[in-house]
């Protein structure tokens, strides 16, 4: 399937249903669910690139992903669910109690491609707000804010600062060796797949 052809309603509430089931297999059995793609429709079988994020009441409860594809989306999002509810440092495991609340989003992203500039103010020139997700590396320092990003971060030089913060750079770096990319995601959740069943 190619990079650019969205996912259908149904291969969406499948991705939804993998992900929510590998969280429960996470809190019964302690490890995340594994999944023979071929079980599922060619759509779903491509290598692809996906980060799973975890909402608690309106609050982010956990987000872990992969910028590069190595294996097939529903493994991806098997393991990235389990991941965001587990193995996510900055929050606590995800209990039994927290799961049926929980709302799930998943980002399939395109690959990546390199921006080319000379200046902080030219990189910003070129940035898509609420369309570009943004990978930022300067030696090994290395993060990405996803384009679902922008909603909280509206302003292009906020979104910088507060991923050169992220990545452990001063908010206001600048070196010729910073170098970035940028790509965009299918971004869904459950409200966009509500009634497909």
């Amino acid at each position: 399937m190619p990079s650019t052809e969205a996912l259908s309603r149904q291969d969406r509430a499948t991705l939804l249903e993998i992900a929510r089931r590998s969280i429960r297999h996470g809190l019964e059995q302690g490890e995340a669910l594994r999944v023979d793609p071929e079980d599922y429709p060619e759509t779903l079988r491509p290598l692809r690139a996906t980060f799973v994020t975890l909402e608690l009441e309106g609050q982010l409860r956990g987000c872990i992903g992969a910028l590069a594809a190595h294996q097939p989306l529903v493994s991806d999002v098997a393991e990235h669910a389990h991941a965001a509810a587990f193995d996510d440092p900055r929050f606590p495991a995800i209990t039994a109690r927290e799961f049926p609340g929980l709302d799930l989003f998943i980002s399939v992203l395109s690959p990546s491609e390199p921006l080319r500039f000379d200046s902080e103010d030219n990189l910003l020139e070129q940035l898509r707000p609420g369309v570009d997700g943004l990978i930022l590396q300067f030696r090994n320092y290395r993060a990405t804010f996803l384009p679902a990003v922008w909603e909280h971060l509206s302003d292009p030089y906020v979104f910088l600062s507060q991923l050169k913060q992220k990545a452990g750079l001063p908010l206001n770096f600048w070196s010729p060796e910073l170098r970035a990319e940028r790509y965009t995601t299918e971004y869904f959740g459950d409200a966009d797949v509500a009634g497909s069943h």
